[in-house]
């Protein structure tokens, strides 16, 4: 499970340093590719094949199906770390996330995501107004007394 909130920054060939309780858990290898809101996913590599498992089920004839998997593994990246930790962040998941120095890597469960620093402030502050209203929507749905 990946938790907890990362401020990292790139270095000038657009590596990142993943913090090292996420690395421990991705492995080796892992794939990155375009997330939601502007943002990138990272998967272990059972959990991208999990996805793309339950993806492959959903008729191809559907016009959003086809469009929501062309982009979503057009973006696809195989990736791995170096010696250091860091791994390469592709220039076009960069450009597609508005990513080109301060990042943070936020842990969600079962998978990571990776934020432009300025895009994930943007982000939580227009949804941290309505954070107790999500929560009422949908935390505890069918347990209620």
């Amino acid at each position: 499970m990946f938790k907890g909130e990362h401020f990292h920054t790139l270095d000038s060939k657009g590596r990142l340093i993943m913090p090292s309780k996420f690395r421990q858990n991705l492995g080796d290898q892992f794939v990155a590719t375009k997330g939601l809101d502007r943002c990138l996913f990272v998967f272990p590599v059972s959990e991208w094949n999990a996805l793309e498992t339950n993806l492959k089920q959903l008729p191809f004839t559907k016009g959003d199906y086809r469009a929501f998997t062309r982009l979503f593994f057009s973006g696809a990246e195989d990736c791995e770390f170096d010696k250091q930790g860091r791994f390469l962040i592709p220039q076009g998941l960069r450009d597609y996330a508005g990513i080109d120095r301060d990042v943070v890597a936020i842990g969600v469960s079962s998978r990571i995501e990776i934020w432009a620093k300025a895009e994930w402030e943007q982000y939580q502050k227009k949804h941290y107004q309505s954070y107790e209203a999500l929560a009422e929507k949908i935390v505890d749905v069918g347990n209620e007394a």
